[in-house]
């Protein structure tokens, strides 16, 4: 359809009679119609993406969504460290993984979720920050911070490398004060390489919840495809691939918690 067709017939949708053009009058009468109707269809090319709802939580602060789940889980009120065997109290420690922009790590990667699993009336309570716009950092950083204890023990899988360093970092840049240089931290990565490494093809904690722990996810997404996910959803492309995100994360953190149990039973043998 050409502009002098696409033109007559917005004329007549909007019920503005039609122009009767005679020899004498200058074509450059429907230029403005012309003009606009251009400008109308830039503009819808350029059009914003559609802003999708999040896919779960509620609202904390401006662009931060908090999940929360509770779990039921059996356990005793301590839990082993498998190198000294000492017993540290189950309701001190704070499983804790992060979901980033890339793996690499380094000054432009930030954190777009933060999970977190501790010990709470004998459930176990996971809580879940995650970005719905990158404003919302700072608030989701203290909303972390908030969360630590003076006598916190934290917990995670090569956390002591990638995930502390990189939160450190952006609460820095961010000028967060915080506990995290001062807290004890407890990474089961070197535990478990020790007891499984020769016995299994490698030591990632897919691997771990597979062949040690028999936890069998569904529809699972893998980690390297989380930044792609959030991103797919700040572009208002769909909010699936963020709630698989949500749910990644959800069982990271809950693996943790399960995995230190399972490494004081072996030290305890």
């Amino acid at each position: 359809m050409n502009i002098t067709e696409q033109l007559r017939r917005l004329r007549k949708d909007l019920g503005i009679a039609p122009i009767v053009a005679s020899p004498a009058v200058s074509t450059q009468e429907t230029t403005p119609y012309a003009e606009a109707l251009r400008r109308l269809l830039r503009t819808r090319e350029r059009a914003h993406p559609v802003k999708l709802p999040p896919p779960a939580g509620k609202t904390v602060a401006e662009g931060v969504q908090l999940v929360e789940h509770v779990h039921a889980y059996e356990a005793s009120d301590d839990v082993v460290l498998p190198r000294d065997e000492a017993r540290i109290d189950r309701r001190r420690l704070l499983c804790f993984d992060t979901e980033t922009t890339g793996l690499a790590g380094g000054v432009g990667t930030r954190a777009f979720m933060i999970g977190v699993a501790d010990w709470s009336e004998n459930r176990l309570r996971v809580r879940q920050l995650y970005l719905t716009t990158m404003a919302g950092e700072a608030e989701m950083l203290r909303l972390f911070v908030s969360w630590l204890r003076d006598d916190t023990v934290l917990v995670s899988y090569n956390g002591k490398s990638y995930d502390a360093p990189l939160l450190k970092g952006r609460l820095r840049l961010n000028r967060i004060a915080h506990p995290l240089a001062e807290l004890a931290h407890v990474d089961w990565l070197h535990p478990t390489r020790r007891v499984y490494r020769g016995v299994l093809p490698n030591c990632k904690l897919s691997t771990i919840e597979r062949d040690v722990l028999r936890i069998v996810r569904e529809d699972d997404l893998p980690g390297a495809e989380a930044p792609a996910a959030w991103l797919a959803y700040l572009r208002g492309q769909s909010s699936r691939g963020l709630a698989r995100v949500l749910e990644h994360n959800r069982q990271d953190v809950v693996t943790l918690m399960r995995l230190g149990d399972h490494l004081g039973e072996l030290a305890s043998r």
